[in-house]
């Protein structure tokens, strides 16, 4: 027995994905064909997206937004787990990554529900905003370049509705960021966020030791 979380050693991690992880074949397919391409590594865990979408599912959510796709994983679990006539804005800039993600979604038949915006998501987000926007979404997850992590932040608590999620990954950054002499930009920008969201009274807050770290944030009003 235990009073704080299980150290997950590579035996355990692989138990808990033999018995909990429930993934399509396309899913598990796609996972396996980004292992091979580039930054392979910013692909989030399994059982963080399994999570995900039953957050999702849970809430039914029907207006979402993602800022960073890569291949199009995470948008893919949060698409198939929406009803038929929910809509996922989807924020990213690289092309080359987006493709397969569209492929994918297409094979899932999901892309009706899936609005790809290839463009910065500072100017998505701003769009949005400014198109009378705010308070209008149900859910948000922001997964991209962690130097704007405190802008995305911002922009998307405007966007959802009081009581929407938001979701903010890699929280805990490898450890880096409780390793006071790591200060590189990311490090750093994550660490003031996390420093910043603990005092935050604008939503309710849980940080969680899932994959990378993964936080929600629920808006208050």
């Amino acid at each position: 027995m235990s009073n704080k979380t299980l150290d997950l050693t590579d035996n355990v991690y692989s138990y808990l994905l033999e018995n909990s992880l429930r993934e399509t074949d396309l899913q598990k397919k796609l996972r396996e064909q980004t292992k091979n391409i580039e930054l392979s590594q910013m692909q989030i865990a399994p059982e963080q997206g399994q999570f995900m979408s039953f957050l999702v599912k849970l809430l039914n959510i029907k207006k979402a937004i993602e800022v960073g796709v890569y291949t199009g994983y995470s948008s893919l679990k949060v698409a198939q787990a929406m009803p038929e006539d929910g809509q996922l804005i989807a924020c990213d800039v690289n092309k080359e990554w987006t493709d397969i993600a569209r492929q994918y979604w297409d094979e899932a038949r999901v892309s009706h529900k899936i609005s790809l915006q290839l463009a910065p998501a500072l100017d998505t987000l701003s769009g949005l905003i400014n198109d009378g926007h705010s308070n209008q979404f149900d859910f948000a997850f922001i997964d991209a370049d962690k130097e704007n992590y405190d802008h995305y932040y911002e922009m998307c608590l405007t966007l959802l509705r009081p009581q929407g999620l938001l979701l903010i990954d890699n929280t805990l950054w490898d450890g880096a960021v409780a390793n006071n002499n790591i200060n590189d930009a990311d490090t750093v920008a994550i660490r003031k966020l996390n420093k910043k969201l603990l005092t935050d009274d604008r939503v309710e807050l849980s940080m969680l030791p899932v994959a990378d770290g993964l936080t929600l944030c629920l808006k208050l009003e």
